[in-house]
């Protein structure tokens, strides 16, 4: 067997060159395949942890029967919001936990009303974690102390021709369904690149949207933002054992229009991998072809010295796997390279900030992620396409009979 493995090793570099165009081809193939996938792995944590910061946090708690009624945004109050942040900054995983009040409304001036989602929040608590606060253009966040203050969306602004220090009228509904409406001095306006986002939420502190609710201590839901994306299912199932008279969704249940986004992206990443193996198995499969047809005399040669037809299938096969692992280990070495230099910078996406929604939620600077193991279940694609890319090659070179081969020329 030792012998047999030799004979391979020593076949595939005969032809250096092909060998190497054919390595050179797997390589290039897999770095690609690695960097897109880091890419747009990158791109999908980085869209979805701005979504989780600007829509309220990794997970949610709410009143029980507020699931069946959330496109409604009903006012139901919880039990006990202190309760709920409590048991929710106790844990490790847990970076920030929040009180709310979240609803629908309207946002009216001289230039006409429009429908927006109103958030009363604590702005000393949300500040440190809020993708809002971080993208005001004009004026400034919020602030505990302030009154009848409010911070809008460019897109709103532009819709009612305001600005900073302008007054506007804010209107809502009480739990008895009854309308409230409230004067608010715009102290801040973000700019997030989101037109959906900027025409329809605007903040508030928590204590003005408890005055304009009727809702005196009381708050509607608690965000909870975790350390890391995609780890909430732990945290939503401790969280619901101690909160059995609440209800805990994530923002998958809360937000599915963003886990649609993501399994489009997941499958056009799969397609584009499948590609890029096609490519390399296609140089795999023309090497192997050229090796058969100019090995046809020595091949009658092996064979007339008593080496059966699937014995030399074996070989050819083998060759082709040998090829595969020393392009499948360059190019994950290459790759994981390539990832490590520029997970260092980023990659900047300023060329891209007038693209519209599709790159606003990534941010200004996108930084490949990837998993090793992701990096190793490339190579294995790699090497599994190879060694099926050599099998028709090899089943060819079994089937020469030895007299018309060892006449070929």
């Amino acid at each position: 067997m030792i012998r047999y493995i030799q004979l391979a090793w020593r076949n595939i570099w005969r032809n250096w060159r092909r060998t190497m165009i054919a390595t050179i081809a797997i390589v290039l193939g897999l770095v690609l395949l690695i960097f897109m996938d880091a890419m747009i792995k990158g791109s999908d944590q980085a869209m979805l942890a701005n979504a989780v910061r600007l829509y309220g946090g990794n997970i949610q708690v709410h009143a029980l029967g507020y699931g069946i009624r959330a496109d409604r945004q009903p006012i139901l109050p919880l039990e006990n919001a202190d309760e709920v942040v409590q048991l929710a900054m106790a844990r490790p995983e847990v970076a920030l936990a929040s009180k709310r009040i979240h609803t629908g409304g309207m946002v009216s001036d001289r230039e006409g009303t429009y429908p927006v989602t109103i958030t009363g929040i604590q702005p000393k608590v949300e500040a440190p974690l809020s993708l809002v606060a971080e993208n005001i253009t004009a004026g400034r966040f919020l602030q505990d102390d302030d009154v009848d203050a409010i911070i809008l969306g460019k897109g709103l602004a532009d819709l009612l021709d305001v600005s900073v220090g302008d007054k506007v009228t804010l209107i809502g509904r009480k739990q008895n369904e009854t309308m409230r409406q409230h004067g608010m001095t715009i102290v801040g306006v973000f700019d997030l690149g989101l037109a959906a986002a900027e025409k329809g939420m605007v903040f508030i502190n928590l204590t003005d949207a408890q005055t304009l609710y009727n809702l005196r201590g009381q708050e509607t839901e608690v965000t909870i933002s975790l350390q890391d994306v995609g780890k909430e299912r732990a945290t939503m199932a401790a969280l619901q054992g101690d909160l059995p008279d609440y209800e805990v969704d994530s923002w998958e249940t809360l937000m599915p229009e963003l886990r649609q986004t993501m399994d489009i992206k997941a499958a056009f990443s799969t397609i584009f991998g499948l590609i890029v193996l096609m490519i390399a198995s296609i140089g795999i499969l023309n090497l192997m072809l050229m090796a058969v047809f100019e090995r046809t005399r020595e091949m009658g040669v092996l064979a007339s010295l008593g080496m059966k037809g699937r014995q030399v299938m074996g070989l050819f096969v083998l060759e082709g796997v040998f090829i595969g692992v020393v392009g499948a280990v360059l190019g994950c070495l290459l790759g994981w390279a390539l990832l490590m230099a520029v997970g260092q910078v980023g990659i900047d996406l300023s060329f891209a900030a007038d693209a519209g929604e599709a790159t606003a939620l990534m941010g200004e600077r996108l930084y490949p992620s990837i998993d090793t193991l992701d990096i190793l279940g490339n190579g294995l694609a790699v090497l599994v396409i190879a060694a099926l890319a050599s099998l028709y090659p090899a089943w060819l070179a079994s089937r020469q009979e030895p007299a018309q081969a060892l006449h070929h020329v």
